[in-house]
């Protein structure tokens, strides 16, 4: 695993398909870790360990779901969570253990935004970090591509850009100082931001989609 922040660890990359990588993150929480999307390097479980283990993990959308949820699960003990919309395709890997359909703040510092486009019930989380940053976990929402934001537009129907669109209005107000996709193309999936950098960023993408 690699750190990040000081509250923040990266696994390994993964390729699910050809030209694409993908990342979990782990944020360190005296109340318990918590890992964003998935992973299915096992090696880096054991980090996981040594960092504290894992209290909850939290799925931005389906597209993250597999084998490798049951495992985490067997061998830390966590609470896997996810938007309602999803848990029909989550849990035919394993059990959900806690839903949210509504904007909110859980363990204290992390935003659950729902951001409906990539899938129904995409969600992303802005995480206010103890250490001072602000972490914006996007999912497949907006992605990185070689150093560009983007939306999957080809796979978008007239209703989910409309959906999409709103949900990118939602998310350009926030404000982070990094976002997180989890898949990307190219070297990396995560960038740091000032307001006005983002701002632009999200404005562009909403321009794109007409």
């Amino acid at each position: 695993m690699r750190q990040l922040y000081p509250d923040l660890w990266q696994t390994e990359a993964e390729h699910p398909f050809p030209g694409v990588t993908s990342h979990a993150y782990l944020l360190t929480k005296d109340q318990g870790n918590v890992l964003f999307y998935s992973s299915g390097v096992t090696r880096d479980y054991d980090a996981m360990e040594s960092l504290g283990g894992l209290a909850w993990q939290y799925l931005s959308h389906r597209d993250e779901a597999g084998p490798p949820l049951a495992e985490i699960k067997r061998r830390f003990g966590s609470q896997l969570c996810c938007h309602r919309l999803e848990e029909k395709a989550i849990s035919r890997f394993v059990a959900v253990d806690c839903l949210f359909d509504e904007r909110e703040v859980v363990l204290e510092n992390i935003e659950v935004i729902p951001t409906p486009g990539h899938t129904d019930g995409s969600v992303c989380f802005l995480v206010t970090s103890e250490q001072g940053g602000r972490y914006l976990f996007t999912g497949d929402t907006i992605y990185m591509n070689h150093g560009t934001w983007e939306v999957r537009i080809n796979r978008l129907s007239w209703s989910a850009r409309s959906a999409i669109k709103r949900s990118l209005l939602l998310l350009r107000d926030l404000e982070p100082t990094v976002v997180i996709s989890s898949a990307s193309q190219g070297d990396s999936a995560y960038k740091e931001v000032t307001a006005d950098e983002w701002r632009s960023i999200v404005g562009g993408v909403v321009d794109e989609l007409g």
